[in-house]
């Protein structure tokens, strides 16, 4: 195809409108085989890159629980037994401003104790705990004082184990350096749903990378269409949908803004309250 605009002197001008004509053909044929982009074909997030460490930031830890972990394997993020999840009690309740209405859950932390030789434990390498729970504030104690989560402080409240690892049990409450770091976990996000067919409840436990959950997505694999759940609280996610008697596909965002997406993670004879493992995860 000619461009009419292009002089026959103008090799070099006729050659690169081609191109651009080439590339607009490309492209027109590629929105047909995309098949126009139906709400029931949502664009495909494909998990690039990693999840990259933050900045390291100052702040104070103190510890709750038992020597054990006891205490501490549930709370405010709905997770039921963090022992058995996957977490351990490598696990910290975070003050209000982390825990970001849930938002916060399943975060990882690298802690180190710092400036503090009578509190921190000589020689201790840094420790890495997921966050699990909510460390509520009390506005009836000074933040510098026994309101330690008060907003808007940054604050960690460590299992007793955690903070063993670091710091001297007599010293309660140490400064620290802390940072975001990329959670690792072993095999693929998984999914657990309770409730029932009228109300549906949605766990997302160990997952990697950014390690928490912005978004999820639900779609069966005949009448139920892309559909968007709403967080409950923590990462609890729910929705009134009939998800019953289908293969069920899930698409998480984290909150670094990547997508991944667990194809027909649930079979069709799934059950309330058994937990399901993807073959995929976050880095």
């Amino acid at each position: 195809m000619a461009c009419p605009w292009a002089s026959r002197r103008r090799r070099a001008r006729e050659e690169a409108c081609l191109v651009v004509l080439a590339l607009v053909l490309i492209g027109l044929v590629g929105d047909a085989a995309g098949g126009g982009g139906g709400q029931d074909a949502p664009k495909v997030h494909r998990n690039h890159g990693k999840f990259t460490a933050g900045e390291w930031k100052q702040a104070h830890a103190t510890f709750y629980g038992g020597r054990d972990g006891s205490g501490t394997l549930a709370g405010a993020c709905g997770y039921k037994d963090t022992s058995a999840e996957g977490y351990g009690v490598q696990t910290v309740a975070v003050s209000t401003v982390l825990f970001n209405g849930g938002a916060g859950c399943g975060a990882c932390y690298e802690v180190r104790c710092v400036d503090s030789p009578d509190g921190c434990k000589a020689g201790a390498a840094p420790v890495v705990v997921t966050a699990t729970n909510l460390c509520p504030p009390n506005p009836g104690q000074s933040s510098e004082n026994g309101g330690w989560c008060n907003p808007p402080r940054e604050h960690l409240d460590l299992t007793m184990p955690a903070f063993l690892q670091i710091a001297q049990e007599k010293a309660g409450i140490v400064p620290i350096s802390y940072r975001r770091v990329p959670c690792v976990k072993q095999g693929g996000i998984r999914y657990t749903i309770t409730g029932n067919k009228y109300f549906n409840l949605v766990m997302v436990t160990n997952v990697g990378g950014a390690g928490d959950v912005s978004s999820l997505m639900v779609k069966g694999n005949k009448r139920v269409k892309w559909t968007t759940l709403k967080r409950n609280w923590g990462q609890e996610w729910q929705t009134s949908e009939d998800l019953t008697g289908e293969s069920l596909t899930f698409r998480v965002m984290t909150g670094d803004h990547r997508k991944a997406t667990s194809w027909h993670v649930l079979p069709r004879d799934w059950q309330f309250g058994v937990t399901y493992q993807a073959t995929k995860n976050f880095k």
